[in-house]
């Protein structure tokens, strides 16, 4: 049998998917900031992970607050330094256009140089709370969920916690340079399924919990597997 085979209509890969889960151990920067100016100075420098932080992993958060910007630069700007104008402009980026954590944050400073160059009086204006660059040390942790099937692997994703799914659907892409996720890599690599790696990949991360992220990707995963044994 070849690496990649077709069983029964369902497809299967020797090389496994093993199913983790992760751990964040949430620590601060060096890097903080009491005005537009200072934050500005530190978006250009603070580590890629920290970007990634305050916009792809905060994410989920702001589906259960349900208030607010999706990522945490637009909402330090709005409640803390009471710019909403530029806040709805942070908020506004999303995140999914963006193929490297470097173009993301290079959006990030374009906007706000922009603002502090029409509206220098706002630089030194101080906020009202401190803005801390966070970043996350990650723990892997395995499970026991392992798939070489089409059918394994949709056991797997019905059966593990949604943590499961932020470490592979999400935590995965500052990894892979945003470009796609652990679940499109394995089915388009291994299985050879590049429709279903592409719909997968085009989850709309900001208006699903990850909860939806999972029942989305079992759909498309079933209709692969009916259109493979048709």
């Amino acid at each position: 049998m070849t690496a990649t085979a077709e069983v029964a209509g369902l497809r299967t890969q020797t090389k496994a998917f093993y199913f983790n889960s992760s751990a964040h151990l949430l620590r601060i920067t060096a890097f903080k900031a009491d005005t537009l100016n200072e934050f500005l100075a530190d978006l250009k420098a603070c580590p890629e992970d920290s970007i990634f932080q305050h916009t792809f992993r905060t994410l989920q958060e702001h589906h259960f607050i349900r208030e607010g910007f999706s990522n945490d630069f637009a909402q330090w700007i709005l409640t803390d330094c009471n710019q909403p104008a530029l806040a709805e402009q942070l908020a506004s980026v999303d995140v999914r256009d963006f193929t490297s954590i470097r173009d993301l944050r290079e959006q990030f400073v374009e906007l706000v140089g922009e603002h502090l160059e029409s509206y220098p009086a706002d630089a030194d204006q101080p906020a009202r709370k401190t803005f801390y660059f966070c970043a996350s040390d990650i723990v892997v942790i395995p499970t026991k969920f392992v798939a070489r099937t089409l059918a394994e692997f949709a056991h797997g994703l019905k059966s593990v916690s949604i943590h499961s799914i932020h470490h592979h659907f999400i935590e995965a892409r500052l990894r892979l340079q945003l470009l796609s996720n652990d679940f499109s890599e394995w089915l388009r690599q291994g299985l050879g399924l590049e429709d279903a790696a592409h719909a997968i990949n085009q989850i709309d991360i900001y208006s699903v919990t990850l909860e939806d992220v999972r029942r989305q990707i079992i759909l498309i995963l079933e209709r692969e597997g009916r259109e493979s044994r048709s």
